[in-house]
């Protein structure tokens, strides 16, 4: 674990944010930051979508904060400042879909070394939560989860599906597994699209938010999936969805105007998860903890309120060891 590079000028979260570099067991470098907080209740573990980076979460460490949590994020291998695992670094990749969960294991054995205060939390958003679904399943030590628009799902229409199947399955077994999906571009999403008809936010100023992040820091940029983490999202969420909900507490946000991931998978999720709870928020997009101030500060209230309903079971397992 050594410092690495964190940008505080585009985060514009809390002041005690810092980064490192960790190296997963499989030799893959990863980038986390920590913003600690004195006395604080939690940790909350932030599980990113694809394209994104630790920085893009700065407003929510602060807002998480002010509800008495600190924060940690994680650039996933492939994106963010962690290592491109193709000369193509503008598309998305990942060799295996599971490979994820490595990163979750030095994430994990970093925050116990920074000393991150416990009991920890989950937020998984978009690609985020297909990682943190997997992740929970496998036991991740946290006493509640929530997800963000959780990837368990891509939204298509039903006769695209079967063709993303075959062409992503095709692509990767003729040597063209490292191209762009079709209709994906090289250029990242906020600044190959202008705000007016975007799918993340409705928010202007958390879109130029990002476009800035951007601009001042290109390293991070991503383009769009390749056919390889196409047909491997595509195999993971299959996996997934043929699992029972695991035994643990989660609450999750959907937004009425989603158009990237499926809201019938998660639907479908949420009403066999026994200790589940879905919250659609009406007129919100991709981006619920960066929408309009009135829905991002709501969903990041009741996160918190969640999780501090859930501070007892930490508190009761330490006074019984």
């Amino acid at each position: 674990m050594h410092p690495a590079p964190f940008h505080a000028n585009v985060a514009d979260g809390p002041e005690t944010g810092a980064a490192v570099w960790l190296k997963t067991s499989d030799g893959v470098r990863i980038r986390v930051a920590h913003w600690q907080k004195p006395d604080a209740k939690g940790t909350v573990l932030m599980f990113p979508g694809r394209t994104e980076y630790i920085e893009k979460y700065g407003r929510s460490a602060a807002d998480f904060a002010a509800q008495g949590y600190a924060m940690a994020a994680i650039d996933w291998r492939g994106q963010g400042l962690a290592d491109r695992l193709i000369d193509d670094r503008d598309a998305g990749y990942v060799d295996q879909f599971p490979d994820y969960q490595h990163d979750v294991a030095a994430m994990l054995s970093a925050l116990e070394a920074l000393e991150m205060p416990k009991p920890w939390f989950l937020i998984g958003h978009s690609m985020g939560g297909c990682i943190g679904l997997r992740a929970v399943m496998s036991g991740l030590p946290v006493n509640a989860a929530a997800f963000s628009a959780p990837m368990w799902g891509i939204q298509m229409s039903s006769v695209m599906r079967p063709a993303a199947w075959a062409l992503s399955w095709t692509g990767r077994r003729v040597g063209a597994g490292t191209r762009l999906a079709p209709g994906t571009k090289a250029e990242t999403y906020v600044l190959a699209e202008p705000f007016e008809g975007n799918s993340l936010t409705h928010d202007p100023d958390m879109y130029t938010y990002m476009q800035e992040q951007m601009r001042q820091v290109p390293d991070m940029a991503l383009g769009g999936p390749s056919l390889h983490w196409l047909n491997e999202a595509l195999m993971e969420m299959r996996t997934l969805a043929a699992r029972p909900a695991p035994d643990m507490p989660c609450l999750t946000f959907l937004g009425t105007d989603e158009k990237i991931v499926d809201p019938e998978a998660i639907k479908d999720r949420m009403a066999g998860w026994p200790n589940g709870k879905l919250v659609v928020i009406d007129g919100a997009e991709h981006e619920v903890l960066m929408e309009l101030p009135a829905i991002r500060d709501k969903v990041h209230a009741d996160c918190a309120a969640f999780f501090d309903a859930h501070l007892a079971r930490h508190k009761a397992a330490r006074q019984t060891a």
